[in-house]
């Protein structure tokens, strides 16, 4: 995966009726767009994430 800074994250949920988290890269860590991110979810918590197979970019989500 690779994000800019400004780009939006979903991470769909594992769990049947959790529902999927959503956040906004903060920071760029990785060379030429890769992880780690710093994301800043839409509850307010900030994480330093390194993308897993249920996370994309929610542009490429729709």
């Amino acid at each position: 995966m690779q994000a800019a800074v400004g780009e939006r994250l979903v991470i769909h949920s594992k769990a049947v009726g959790t529902p999927d988290r959503h956040g906004e890269v903060l920071e760029v860590r990785g060379s030429d767009g890769g992880p780690p991110y710093l994301v800043r979810f839409d509850d307010g918590h900030e994480t330093l994430l390194y993308p897993g197979a249920d996370c994309e970019l929610e542009n490429a989500a729709h």
